[in-house]
């Protein structure tokens, strides 16, 4: 089992890509803390999980409140004594133009997709350091690597500004080893993105610009974060990998 007694912490992880994420490493013998704002969604996931032998808890968890990171984090090493995976997974995209978004909005942009990871990894890298190392998974997006004329601007804003903060952890606490890593998808096949594809155009614009030709799956991706945590990337620190059937390669 390539994830045999670690134990992880997953944000937004009730349903969607987090949840994929969260079952894979179940299925490969991690401890899953499942940590979500939504209650209901979250303890189906853990159930799901622990119904097929799985090992999983939920906590509730908005990731723009330091005090409510502080809770969670102490409860974990409560219960388990330990943290080797963060996976930094939650996030939101509000898709107005820069033209026409108000600054409210880019604030809660912001404050999910770039304090939330900031804050998790603050309260992460003391209990990683106790342990001996650890590793950190950021879910940033292609929109951290590349402008993307189908995204808005500011949601390329949040994600470019998490692939850096990524590559700063990596290179300041690789010396507690502690990795960090991020991933970048494309447009994941999810039922958000079915109901954006009920639109003929923009189902023709995301799968006309992938040179695979088609969406990257929940697993793809989950499968990237399950490599990234495991011992087999012992020597990956501060990598972007795009999940995105080439699309950045142009």
């Amino acid at each position: 089992m390539r994830m045999k007694n670690k134990i992880t912490l997953i944000t937004g992880a009730a349903q969607g890509l987090g949840a994929a994420i969260a079952r894979r490493f179940a299925e490969e013998d991690a401890t899953v803390v499942v940590c979500d704002m939504n209650v209901d969604a979250g303890s189906r996931a853990v159930n799901a999980i622990n119904g097929v032998g799985g090992k999983a808890c939920f906590l509730s968890l908005d990731v723009t409140q330091e005090e409510q990171w502080i809770v969670a984090m102490t409860e974990v090493v409560n219960r388990f004594g330990r943290l080797d995976v963060l996976v930094n997974n939650a996030g939101i995209n509000i898709r107005e133009t820069i033209e026409v978004m108000k600054t409210e909005q880019l604030d809660a942009m912001l404050a999910v997709n770039v304090k939330g990871p900031f804050l998790g990894i603050k309260h992460a890298l003391p209990i990683m350091r106790q342990n001996s190392g650890g590793s950190i998974i950021n879910m940033s997006s292609i929109c951290g690597l590349v402008g993307h004329k189908y995204t808005t601007e500011a949601y390329t804003v949040t994600k470019g500004a998490l692939t850096l903060m990524t590559k700063s952890i990596a290179v300041r606490y690789a010396k507690d080893n502690i990795r960090c890593n991020s991933i970048h998808p494309s447009t994941v096949d999810t039922p958000l993105v079915k109901i954006l594809f009920q639109d003929p155009k923009k189902k023709e614009e995301r799968l006309g610009e992938v040179p695979l030709g088609r969406l990257a799956t929940e697993l793809e991706v989950a499968n990237a974060a399950l490599y990234l945590a495991s011992d087999e990337a012992s020597f990956l620190n501060g990598v972007a990998l795009p999940v995105d059937g080439g699309l950045t390669a142009y």
